[in-house]
């Protein structure tokens, strides 16, 4: 058969096909998403996240050394709050001494060239579950009181000493008001890392059992697509995720980040800043659920899931896979 061109000449050998790779998952793409807990038990497991666990300060601050040791650069940290802190206005979230804020310091002293990064959100901190404080009728999320409490939160938190705040609330214009509030106190260095197309997924599950936030409204299932991005509507993301960059955010993410490869994509094509892209729970615990009954090969399904993020345009990956692809020295 002749033929000028034969492409499988560039694929005949595992050195060649490592010559010709085109896209590598390196530790320091990844930010390992970390869950906190009160007191000194055993790290407490989360069910539907199979290797994930909640942690004790200390257990905490051993885990972010031993990511570090293995070239993750990166934790973004998420507390457990004990239900009796929590109330319809979130008031745990403005405690400077919360226990997020004693992560951040049990951290600093552990591992002290780690990047942090801060949820600013009031879903762990609130009864009814929602990213913020509710209208007086109690039927939505009151945009610019809830506002006002983030740009509060996120000042708390550069304090303790963070280098980005990450506001996950979906808010308008929370972005600008955390600048301002930042800059006005000093904190020109804080950066912010914007989830700026964040989708009303149901991919989420997992994460809401393992913070508490589900359990605090007495459903698995809240319903935030009043605040939170349509799946079917990509202009919309892309809209949202510009206005962050306009407002001042230094970094952009999109969450979930399989299901939305598109929107990474196009959302490449149209920035220069920094992206992120979350791999969340239920993308997590998908993998684990189909190898567990073995419908997958997990190792190949976990690398082939994170490659196909960074190809779209990822600079950061969020991911709960972070410690095995460092293990393994990337994929």
């Amino acid at each position: 058969m002749p033929t000028a061109r034969r492409p499988r000449r560039l694929r005949q050998s595992e050195a060649i096909r490592e010559l010709v790779r085109e896209v590598r998952l390196h530790p320091s793409n990844l930010i390992a998403p970390l869950f906190v807990q009160e007191g000194d038990g055993p790290p407490a497991p989360v069910g539907s996240m199979p290797g994930v666990f909640r942690l004790s300060l200390r257990d905490l601050a051993r885990e972010a050394a031993g990511l570090a040791a293995l070239g993750i650069r990166g934790v973004a940290l998420f507390p457990v709050t004990p239900t009796e802190l929590k109330d319809p206005q979130g008031s745990e979230a403005l405690n400077p001494d919360c226990l997020v804020l004693r992560a951040v310091a049990a951290i600093r002293k552990a591992a002290p060239g780690l990047v942090l990064f801060t949820d600013i959100a009031l879903d762990p901190y609130t009864s009814h579950g929602h990213d913020g404080v509710l209208t007086p009728d109690g039927s939505d999320v009151d945009n610019d009181p809830t506002v006002s409490i983030l740009a509060r939160m996120a000042v708390l938190h550069a304090r303790a000493g963070v280098d980005f705040v990450a506001p996950s609330d979906m808010m308008d214009g929370r972005v600008l008001a955390i600048r301002e509030s930042l800059d006005r106190q000093g904190f020109h260095r804080t950066g912010i890392l914007a989830y700026s197309a964040k989708f009303a997924s149901a991919f989420y599950g997992p994460f809401r059992e393992a913070v508490g936030s589900a359990q605090a409204a007495g459903t698995t299932g809240l319903d935030k697509r009043t605040y939170q991005l349509n799946p079917a509507n990509p202009r919309e993301a892309l809209a949202d995720a510009l206005l962050d960059e306009q407002e001042g955010a230094d970094a952009l993410m999109v969450k979930p980040a399989g299901p939305y490869l598109d929107i990474l994509f196009q959302l490449r094509q149209a920035t220069r800043l920094p992206i992120a892209a979350y791999q969340v729970s239920g993308e997590y615990a998908q993998i684990h659920a189909a190898a567990r009954l073995g419908w997958l090969d997990y190792t190949r399904a976990r690398n082939e899931s994170l490659l196909a993020i960074r190809r779209a345009g990822a600079d950061w990956i969020l991911t709960y896979f972070a410690r095995e692809i460092a293990e393994a020295g990337g994929c």
